[in-house]
């Protein structure tokens, strides 16, 4: 094989819409070689010359490579960048799990030959862990570990990812940072922290949520030449929520549009102390373009709130009863944001719930639902982890280990639409599932979720589904979140501070 022999190697392409497992990924595998024509190795050569490219694109400075190969079919890929390396005398030196003899007798299929390729290239230098020096190199290639990979690390291999990472040198990961799990994206023991993460086929869940975003860098993808077909019986786990769904589900309003016909939300919270997460949420309703809200709470907030935004319509509720009135004009329903746990909380919640309306449950509406489980079909579920563990019975550290797990629990359980915040989100409404990967480490600051479960109120009672208002909310505040860090920075950036932007994401 020549320097760049496929055509096709120097392009990356956009990433795709699609996310597929790590079992998914095998069978791309299979089915892209033979719709090819190809055999296995053929097409890891082609994975390798696509990393060669970026890796010239991207550095191209870089002449001292060290290349860190596992045993599996992602550790054949580095060999083939290396034998490309060392055809364009590069100074190329290898990391290996252990003894270059134990090593090359390990490997098997298309590893294997990868190995008898790269000796026909030149020689390498092969590398103890001990020995690495920052000075020696210019950029390091991960290879060792694939989409395989799932659960702890074994001793080994956490000294060679904290050996990489503490060289702090570029770093361009194959498919994914060695350490992180393809599906979940969770990172036991801690992965390579790359610089810029290739990946292959399809696109990996654990790249866009989890830990990811700690280890994955830039992140580029090529299908490696795959035809269209490969994909079509293959139904992916999620799909990738953008800014053009935004774009699908708000076209520009009618000319001779009223209030009446974008909708009326209740927003329902605020108990004593509290008055600010209902609030919140109020004004992201209005802001997300709902036609009329009324905030039902605590009297004591209902001149604070008219004094912040008189466009809202504030009433204060004694009790579950004194509310029924104004729930019943409701077109949505979000309750939660500030409801509290105790008795003015439990008969607001008991009244929603008895209502056919459509609702947003978010925050102790979701810990006291808790406490009585009960399908709710028309209704969208706003949880954390924490409060996902709360609704399943479940660990915290369970959902964040088994998100898609616990995505189907709370479907299973609870029905409706479910929204699991975190880096990133993910979204749920049998038989769909989607994950949304925008937003920045400044959004981790109180009242963000209630921000969030207004702008979702607010599109709903615009006429969007749930499933819509709920992938488009979360995207519109994720995008909202990174204008503001963009001019202000993400350290001390406020829930309030996602209000104008809002307004600019819904009209885009």
């Amino acid at each position: 094989m020549s320097e760049l022999q496929w055509a096709g190697a120097a392009r990356t392409q956009p990433l795709p819409s699609q996310l597929y497992s790590a079992a998914q990924h095998k069978e791309l595998d299979r089915r892209v070689a033979q719709s090819l024509a190809i055999s296995g190795f053929e097409l890891m050569q082609r994975a390798g010359e696509v990393a060669f490219a970026v890796l010239r694109q991207h550095w191209p400075h870089a002449r001292r490579l060290l290349l860190a190969c596992g045993q599996g079919n992602n550790g054949g890929d580095a060999l083939i960048v290396a034998g490309l390396a060392l055809q364009q005398g590069m100074e190329v030196r290898l990391l290996l799990p252990q003894s270059v003899h134990a090593y090359a007798s390990a490997l098997t299929g298309e590893a294997a030959q990868a190995w008898a390729w790269l000796q026909q290239q030149g020689v390498c230098q092969v590398v103890d862990v001990q020995q690495l020096q920052a000075s020696d190199y210019d950029l390091v290639v991960d290879g060792l570990l694939g989409v395989g990979f799932r659960g702890s690390l074994r001793t080994e291999w956490v000294e060679l990812v904290e050996a990489i990472n503490q060289l702090r040198l570029p770093v361009l990961a194959l498919d994914l940072p060695s350490g992180l799990e393809a599906d979940s994206g969770r990172a036991p023991a801690g992965a390579v922290k790359a610089t810029v993460t290739l990946t292959f086929l399809g696109l990996k869940p654990g790249l866009l949520s989890g830990q990811g975003a700690d280890y994955c860098g830039q992140i580029l993808f090529h299908e490696l030449g795959a035809p269209g077909q490969v994909y079509q019986s293959l139904q992916p786990v999620a799909e990738r929520v953008d800014s053009s769904w935004i774009q699908a589900a708000l076209p520009k309003r009618q000319r001779t549009a009223h209030k009446g016909l974008h909708g009326h939300v209740v927003v329902v919270g605020g108990d004593l102390g509290m008055g600010g997460a209902a609030l919140m949420a109020a004004q992201a309703s209005l802001r997300a373009g709902a036609g009329r809200v009324t905030l039902l709470t605590r009297q004591e907030h209902v001149a604070p709130a008219l004094m912040r935004q008189p466009e809202i319509m504030v009433q204060g509720v004694r009790n579950g009863l004194e509310a029924a009135p104004w729930l019943a004009q409701a077109d949505v329903i979000l309750i939660g944001p500030g409801l509290g746990q105790k008795a003015w909380g439990q008969q607001q919640l008991q009244q929603v719930l008895a209502l056919p309306t459509a609702k947003v449950l978010d925050a102790d509406a979701l810990n006291l639902l808790a406490q009585q489980p009960a399908a709710l079909s028309d209704s969208i579920l706003t949880p954390h982890p924490g409060e996902a563990a709360r609704l399943l019975g479940w660990s915290t550290a369970e959902v964040v280990q088994e998100p898609l797990a616990a995505l189907a629990a709370l479907q299973q359980r609870y029905a409706g639409v479910t929204l699991l915040k975190g880096k990133g989100t993910w979204l749920a409404q049998q038989p769909q599932r989607a994950l949304m990967h925008a937003g920045n480490p400044g959004m981790a600051v109180a009242g963000m979720g209630d921000v969030l479960a207004g702008i979702i109120a607010g599109l709903y009672a615009q006429g969007l589904s749930a499933w819509q208002a709920a992938c488009v909310g979360a995207q519109v505040h994720a995008e909202a979140a990174d204008r503001v860090a963009a001019r202000q920075g993400e350290r001390g950036l406020l829930a309030t501070d996602l209000l104008a932007e809002i307004q600019n994401g819904v009209n885009p």
